[in-house]
């Protein structure tokens, strides 16, 4: 039986208000009531990794190995200016695509030990800090780029975990010499909490990495420096706001989803908490009132019906856009954005899955490319971006791996310093065995985390918030 909203959907469609461009010719009916195929999804999953990794190998310079910042869905792209958040998230793939066989697992190594090296003597940097774009090839800054510590924290986030990852003594040994070469200090630029930015033009910014989001990596790996690490108040002079949106309570700011998402791809919060949150529950409550507003949206923006659910920052129809909510953020008209689900796997995986499922089935070619899902697009107007991002190929890859194997989690946390920045934010194990996180988990994390989502927010231990 339908409900409500989807009644709602097919009486304006009957009554010719709407046009949908993408319903093809198997008519309305396939559009909004064809279920996916529900059988193994382990199948869907891998297409996505395969897809995603392939932009981290096609859309990287062989010797540079920087990665591109977007590029066209379907290759071939020339443009030259890489993002070290995309690099940063291409030397995970590297890690995953060896792992998994996705390519001869000598040319992947051989690909992380070149850029590694590429990073350490050639890239442009300031105190160890990486310019947010470089040029693909040379490495210099691009154009008017700034100095970025959050951006530098998602590299060396990649860095870590080829580390750890690979069996290589040099590698290792440029993989600790980038790290320990960064002056977390200099950013705080007197301060106790980071700078957001840095330029020789404008000095720092004014504005600060002062409020939950996901820079949280990047105050671990400062806090856990062996050489130029930040004081641990760093850490509690962080303000983590509450959100409310209807029966959900979480700490969030004002912000895309992909906040609750960036830094869980490679630290392991599960079963944590410092004296404020447990973060991989409040990621939890996080997605699920996304899903909730996207629901509340459909009444507006029917695309967002019928189990459909996902925006976070992406190109739009008018450029690229850091929308999403709650509370409702950006010019919202519809448009769908692929990463928001596949990021939100390990959080509720069962509905995250089913979003992916849905999109591919229903649209099929029409939103997917050689890189797996486009950035975004909008079925209520005929809109698809031509376009991948790199970050969201890379939230959409990593959080996939970790759902299914926790991959990325157990290579990243064999760092010291990793697991030492969480001991000196005083994470510590739950008293008791956490609230089960989410609905119909896979195999691979059912074992520790796997039922129904019973906490409530999570409740303020102390501190400064």
């Amino acid at each position: 039986m339908l409900n409500s909203t989807r009644r709602g959907f097919l009486r304006t469609l009957v009554a010719g208000a709407m046009i949908l461009p993408f319903a093809g010719s198997g008519g309305v009916s396939d559009l909004l009531l064809a279920q996916p195929n529900s059988s193994d999804d382990q199948d869907l999953l891998d297409e996505l990794e395969r897809g995603c990794f392939e932009f981290f190998w096609n859309e990287a310079d062989p010797s540079s190995g920087l990665v591109r910042d977007r590029a066209a869905a379907d290759g071939g792209d020339t443009r030259s200016a890489a993002s070290i958040a995309a690099t940063g998230f291409g030397l995970t793939a590297l890690c995953i695509g060896h792992h998994r066989g996705y390519r001869s697992q000598a040319e992947i190594r051989e690909r992380a030990e070149a850029t590694l090296d590429f990073l350490l003597k050639h890239a442009a940097h300031h105190q160890g800090f990486f310019y947010h774009f470089l040029d693909i090839r040379s490495g210099r800054r691009a154009r008017f780029s700034e100095v970025s510590p959050v951006d530098t924290a998602i590299l060396l986030c990649g860095v870590l975990t080829c580390r750890q990852y690979f069996d290589s003594a040099s590698l290792r040994t440029q993989a600790t010499q980038i790290y320990e070469r960064v002056r977390w200090p200099w950013a705080l630029n007197g301060g106790h909490t980071f700078a957001l930015s840095w330029s020789p033009e404008y000095d720092f910014s004014p504005l600060r990495w002062d409020t939950y989001c996901e820079s949280m990596m990047l105050y671990l790996l400062a806090m856990g420096s062996p050489q130029h690490p930040i004081p641990a108040e760093c850490w509690r002079n962080i303000r983590r706001p509450w959100m409310v949106y209807g029966n959900y309570r979480f700490i969030s700011g004002a912000s895309p989803l992909f906040i609750h998402q960036f830094s869980h791809a490679w630290f392991d919060f599960r079963g944590q908490r410092d004296g404020y949150a447990d973060y991989f529950a409040n990621s939890v409550l996080a997605c699920e009132a996304h899903r909730s507003f996207c629901q509340d949206l459909s009444r507006e923006f029917p695309s967002y019906g019928g189990g459909v659910w996902g925006i976070t920052a992406s190109d739009s129809r008018h450029g690229y856009v850091a929308w999403g909510g709650p509370p409702l953020q950006g010019p919202i008209d519809g448009t769908i954005v692929p990463a928001a689900a596949a990021g939100s796997l390990p959080f509720l995986y069962s509905d995250a899955v089913a979003v992916l499922r849905m999109l591919r089935s229903r649209y099929g070619d029409k939103v997917w490319g050689k890189y797996g899902f486009v950035d975004a697009f909008n079925p209520m107007v005929g809109w698809t971006s031509r376009d991948v991002l790199g970050i969201d190929e890379g939230i959409s890859l990593l959080m996939a791996e970790n759902a299914r194997s926790q991959f990325v989690w157990e290579t990243f946390m064999r760092n010291p310093e990793a697991r030492l920045g969480m001991e000196k934010a005083g994470f510590s194990p739950l008293r008791q065995s956490p609230a089960l996180y989410a609905v119909n988990q896979p195999a691979a994390l059912a074992s520790r985390n796997s039922g129904k989502l019973v906490s409530t927010a999570p409740k303020r231990a102390g501190g400064k918030s």
